[in-house]
């Protein structure tokens, strides 16, 4: 009856870890023997990182009273032998909890006052200060005082209208959709703005994160969990009661917060239990029970294969007790195997893909310098070989053509320094439509279209327009680094006719996934702008917590943009370095061996020798670099698959011409050493 979730994420921990010593081995080996630049390098940095990343966010998201905390103690703490998170009947978790382990930090509660929301600072900012929290020790070995210490997020607290509406939990013009008054017209709202819970829990200290969500009317009222939490959350688990199926409310949370916008979404029709009648028959039961599913299918716009009938209590008490019948018939172990068999496959898929793409093109460019490294030992070669049995007039006249051929390339110095000014020029002007200034330019603009009453009709329409046109600033960014891109594969050809270098085109950076990201920011913040959300936004403090989550979203997009154009410049950039010094590099050789051959009559040989020898090694070091990369792609692959076969077959044969010279990218317009 253990959860089949800590298992695969053990695997999981450890496919990751032999990927990274994989990755670990390639870079080393590229460093060493200088087949790697700087962004290359960043590249492969970066790559590390999230491989060593182990967050892994599942989220549980449902209105009030469907059973939501015990599934979570069913899943992750039946271990303690009691409910840990409080579920008793209804309203229990008031505020949003996160569930992690850092092994930097005690294990403790740490609680954000909701008084802090009318300060207008969002949780990210907040995360990053210890003061406004307030922090509970807890004692993992005592069960008992840990289900205690965690009663604190039940907590409420009575607040006027007034102080009620600034929070985000009051409207006056819509009643029926907030909480109910007392005799002396107050407000209850939660106590807390959100919950840390630090825990040693074996599955959180392999990564995963649960986030614990509260009903409607909390969520809406926390931007921070439906801009930032949720829509980063890697699957979401959202909760109905079984007896009850979608309501009106349950309905407004799906479409509002989770929808189409989730990248993996498992819904569970609790407490099953309720459903059991003793003058029905077990077949009844369940066909009741199977009805029940279809029309939340039918309702929700899903598959019946997704919606997950079972009983989170017995799930939990067969847990408790050891009971393996019990827990079968709670068919908790249904959504348990449906987690494990589809989230984490989908996690090590995204991730193979991001060390696949960047493997391949750390392999490119070590095979692009091996094969350069190459063309000037065959070049040298060739000179070298048709000294024999030549006099030292000969060798006279090949010094002076070695001084030429230097004197001849001295203007390409000259034109490889315009290349760089014209393209430092043109990134400029492409960074400049994706810099701070312009988005803090537009989200002023489109306050100010907003005028003194942001949640007017035209406030959706104020923000679409904003999104259309940093959509725009995209679309320029892309057309300038074509531009910059058409511009060095222009003058690359030419460089290559006119002096025999083997510059390689390098495609441009694609930025339309920046432009998606701005349409899940549109969709998920637009909501905001709404009817139905116009009353939340009439408190400055709510409305200037939304500008600022909003600026660090924006932020962040046209960040992670320009860091990639960047990257993408330099590494053209350290293409016109590595040529420039591998041609300074190999008129020097060529100079000294013939100078060192007039001097001695056996250097010659010696030197023709030492050349070849040279080449056989840069062959090795192909072989070796295509069996490193090949050994990573083939750990992205599942253990004997097809696939894992045909990456190994695919890596070229060790001294094949696609070994020395296919596996290089073809460069732009090189010619043929002589």
């Amino acid at each position: 009856m253990h959860s089949t979730i800590a298992t695969r994420l053990d695997e999981l921990a450890g496919w990751r870890t032999e990927v990274d010593r994989s990755v670990v081995a390639l870079g080393r080996f590229l460093v060493e023997h200088e087949l790697i630049d700087d962004p290359h390098n960043a590249a492969l940095a970066g790559l590390r990182e999230r491989l060593s990343s182990k967050r892994l966010v599942l989220a549980f998201v449902a209105e009030f009273s469907r059973g939501k905390s015990e599934l979570i103690n069913a899943i992750f703490f039946a271990g303690t032998g009691r409910r840990v998170l409080p579920a008793t009947p209804g309203r229990t978790t008031m505020c949003p909890v996160e569930i992690f382990h850092d092994a930097a930090m005690p294990p403790r509660l740490s609680l954000l006052p909701i008084e802090t929301r009318l300060h207008g600072l969002p949780l990210a900012d907040l995360r990053r200060r210890d003061e406004p929290w307030q922090h509970v020790p807890l004692s993992p070995d005592d069960p008992q005082a840990l289900a205690q210490a965690l009663q604190a997020v039940t907590r409420t607290q009575w607040v006027d209208v007034e102080t009620a509406a600034a929070l985000g939990f009051w409207d006056a013009e819509q009643t029926g959709n907030g909480p109910p008054q007392d005799a002396q017209g107050r407000v209850e709202v939660p106590a807390w703005r959100h919950a840390l819970i630090n825990y040693p829990h074996p599955l959180l200290q392999r990564g995963l994160v649960v986030i614990d969500t509260p009903g409607l009317n909390a969520i809406g009222a926390e931007p921070e969990l439906t801009l930032g939490l949720l829509p980063g959350a890697h699957a979401t688990v959202f909760v109905l009661a079984a007896d009850s199926g979608v309501t009106k409310s349950d309905l407004a949370i799906w479409r509002e917060h989770i929808g189409e916008h989730v990248a993996e979404r498992f819904v569970v029709l609790n407490k099953i239990d309720a459903l059991h009648d003793p003058l029905a028959t077990a077949e009844a039961v369940q066909a009741q029970i199977g009805q029940q599913r279809e029309k939340v299918a039918d309702i929700l716009g899903l598959p019946p294969a997704r919606i997950f009938a079972l009983s989170a209590r017995e799930g939990l008490a067969a847990r408790v007790a050891g009971n393996a019948d019990d827990f079968a018939r709670s068919r908790l172990g249904e959504l348990e195997d449906a987690l494990t068999d589809r989230l984490l496959p989908r996690q090590r898929e995204l991730l193979s893909q991001d060390v696949g793409q960047v493997v391949a093109r750390v392999r490119e460019l070590g095979a692009r310098r091996i094969g350069d490294k190459r063309r000037e030992l065959a070049e040298q070669l060739a000179e070298l070989r048709s000294l024999r049995g030549k006099s030292g007039g000969k060798l006279r006249l090949m010094l002076q053509r070695v001084d030429a051929e230097q004197a001849e390339f001295e203007p390409c110095i000259a034109r490889l320094q315009a290349v760089r000014a014209v393209q430092q020029r043109q990134l400029k002007t492409a960074l400049s439509g994706l810099s701070n200034q312009v988005l803090r330019t537009e989200v002023s603009a489109m306050q100010s279209a907003l005028g003194s009453g942001p949640f007017k009709l035209g406030g959706r329409a104020a923000f679409a327009t904003l999104c259309g046109r940093l959509q725009d600033a995209l679309a320029t960014a892309q057309r300038r680094a074509d531009e910059m891109r058409e511009m060095l594969d222009a003058s690359f050809m030419q460089l290559n006719a006119d002096y025999a270098l083997a510059f390689a085109r390098q495609p441009a950076p694609e930025l339309q996934r920046f432009g998606r990201e701005l349409d899940l920011i549109e969709h998920t913040y637009s909501r905001y702008l709404g009817l139905l959300q116009a009353w939340r936004l009439a408190s400055p403090g709510f409305m200037e917590q939304f500008r600022r989550m909003l600026m660090t979203k924006l932020r962040s997009v046209f960040e992670s943009a320009s860091s990639e154009l960047e990257l993408w410049s330099r590494g053209a950039s350290s293409q016109l370095e590595q040529q420039l010094g591998d041609r300074r590099r190999s008129f020097r050789q060529r100079r000294d061996a013939l100078q060192r051959i007039q001097s001695a009559a056996g250097e010659l040989e010696r030197r023709i020798a030492d050349v070849e020898a040279q080449d056989e090694r840069l062959l090795t070091l192909q072989r070796l670099l295509d069996s490193r990369a090949a050994e990573v792609q083939q750990r992205l692959q599942p253990e004997g698959s097809a696939a894992a076969t045909a990456v190994t077959a695919a890596a070229p044969a060790p001294g094949s011409a696609a070994t020395a010279q296919g596996a290089v990218e073809d460069p732009v317009g090189a010619q043929e050493p002589a």
